[in-house]
């Protein structure tokens, strides 16, 4: 991970390390720019707000939904009241033996 190149969307910082980018400007723009590179994915850690901008522009192509075997009845939800209704398909479900389930989809696209 830490070779792989890293952009950081953020509206406070104006310098990033780690091997990293600021997308900066136009988010659609920038992000629908980084898709039409070659090279590998382009997935998305630690920020549910990020996911939900791109949920909101259809910018991305693949859900990877991890479930763990924890119940700690609070936390942040991923996809908010009033969000648009987005249908998915179930492209695979993995099953590790630490009980976590990784689950892969696509939205259906009309």
């Amino acid at each position: 991970m830490n070779s792989l190149p890293k952009f950081v969307v953020s509206t406070t910082l104006s310098e990033v390390e780690w091997n990293a980018s600021l997308l900066t400007g136009d988010l659609p723009e920038a992000v629908s720019r980084l898709k039409r590179q070659p090279g590998q994915e382009i997935l998305i850690f630690g920020s549910g707000e990020l996911v939900r901008s791109l949920m909101s522009l259809d910018l991305i192509d693949e859900y990877r939904l991890m479930v763990f075997p924890v119940v700690v009845g609070r936390g942040k939800c991923l996809f908010r009241e009033g969000s648009e209704m987005k249908v998915l398909k179930l492209i695979e479900p993995r099953t590790f033996s630490s009980g976590v389930v990784v689950l892969t989809y696509r939205p259906e696209r009309s």
